[in-house]
């Protein structure tokens, strides 16, 4: 295993004295800048409907949390909840993109939201509707005056291309499960590509035939994303600790946040559904791993 665990125990738990969050907290986005990380977190109370939180640190680790939800269910799409924040800054555009799982009776909608501050979310549009669709993430920079996203037609990650991101077109298959390897069931996209002079750095999570999660990783190129240069063959950690192997759902490292700061990698992480941890790598240990492991 190539990442390196910052404890043995979670950096956020669930709290007890706010219902929408006393169950479970899990699958994180976060977000580094003017030298502040912030979070954006899926939680659970008693009745299992998903809420999405904010936390923010200085040191990546300790974080201080909002007593309120910052993006709650509201309408037919998300009765059952919203889940799984991945956000993306968009630096020429000066606004940040969360991509979340809107959950219904109707089933799964992956969803896409902006915002100027993190706190207050104003939805913009689903990617698809009626498909069995999620894991979707947004690239930084556009490509061609369009936007760019990996999502995951299961069992696949895939990539596809909007001018708005409302249409979404161009749709193809990048990333598969492997068969006899640790990914060969699912695989799905983690947090937001990190831009490296080798590639677009991409971690994600499969997981196997025992429904064992753990994250692996892959490098796209720069200039057209549609080409993957390299694919880690081993992963990059998978649980152990009680609280991974244990929870709301065994056996489960699920990351949707992912942070590159002084040259070191930060993959946030749920563990069993039930918490958040922190692993993290130099960028160069991590990138030589998936050209050369």
């Amino acid at each position: 295993m190539i990442l390196t665990r910052y404890s043995e125990t979670p950096i956020l738990e669930p709290n007890p004295a706010n219902a929408w969050e006393a169950l479970n907290v899990f699958n994180c986005a976060v977000v580094h800048t003017d030298g502040l990380f912030h979070m954006a977190y899926r939680a659970q109370g008693a009745n299992r409907v998903s809420s999405i939180g904010y936390a923010v640190s200085s040191d990546g680790v300790r974080f201080n949390r909002l007593q309120q939800p910052i993006l709650v269910p509201q309408d037919e799409w998300e009765t059952c909840g919203v889940e799984d924040p991945r956000i993306t800054y968009l630096a020429e555009e000066q606004r940040y993109i969360m991509a979340y799982t809107a959950y219904s009776t109707r089933g799964i909608t992956p969803f896409f939201a902006e915002s100027q501050n993190l706190i207050t979310w104003k939805r913009i549009s689903p990617m698809v509707v009626g498909e069995d669709d999620k894991d979707h993430v947004l690239f930084p920079r556009k490509k061609q005056g369009r936007y760019l996203a990996l999502h995951r037609p299961a069992p696949n990650i895939g990539l596809a291309f909007s001018p708005d991101l409302k249409e979404w077109q161009d749709f193809q298959i990048l990333i598969a499960p492997r068969p006899g390897c640790w990914d060969c069931k699912r695989v799905g996209a983690g947090g937001p590509p990190l831009e490296t002079e080798q590639g677009w750095l991409c971690i994600y999570h499969g997981y196997d035939e025992k429904n064992v999660y753990r994250l692996g990783s892959f490098l796209l190129d720069l200039e057209d994303p549609t080409k993957v240069i390299a694919r880690a063959n081993g992963f990059l950690i998978e649980p152990q600790e009680p609280w991974e192997v244990s929870g709301e759902v065994p056996n489960v490292i699920f990351s949707t946040g992912n942070v590159v700061l002084n040259g070191k990698v930060y993959v946030y992480y749920g563990g069993a559904d039930r918490a958040i941890g922190l692993a993290t790598c130099s960028l160069d240990e991590l990138l030589d791993f998936i050209l050369h492991g």
